[in-house]
């Protein structure tokens, strides 16, 4: 599904966005695009309204929960459950460079494709 873009996606930011109704939280960094699910597993805050590192984390804004973007693991507590995380890929439709995002399993949190 499209969902931005690329150039509306500026290095180290986030975007929130909805993938098949749920909460999609869409990051770059440099040259790669990543996608987690936009709600902390600590405090159920949007994790698109947090910090982007250019070491490849997220930051939760109100606790500090760190997660890596690309297993959804979290690395700082308080939150000790991992994001589920979602396929992404560049696509060029009518010449625009467009991020899309689609579903896919994340064991550790118990969600599916």
């Amino acid at each position: 599904m499209p969902v931005c873009p690329l150039a509306e996606l500026s290095d180290l930011s986030a975007r929130a966005v909805r993938v098949d109704g749920e909460p999609v939280c869409v990051v770059r960094v440099g040259d790669a695009v990543y996608a987690v699910r936009d709600v902390c597993t600590h405090a159920e805050v949007a994790l698109s309204d947090g910090t982007v590192e250019s070491d490849g984390t997220i930051s939760c804004w109100l606790h500090g929960s760190r997660f890596d973007l690309s297993t959804g693991e979290p690395d700082e507590p308080p939150a000790w459950e991992p994001v589920a995380t979602y396929a992404t890929r560049i696509t060029d439709a009518d010449g625009v460079p467009t991020v899309e995002v689609s579903r896919r399993s994340n064991q550790e949190t118990g969600t599916s494709a």
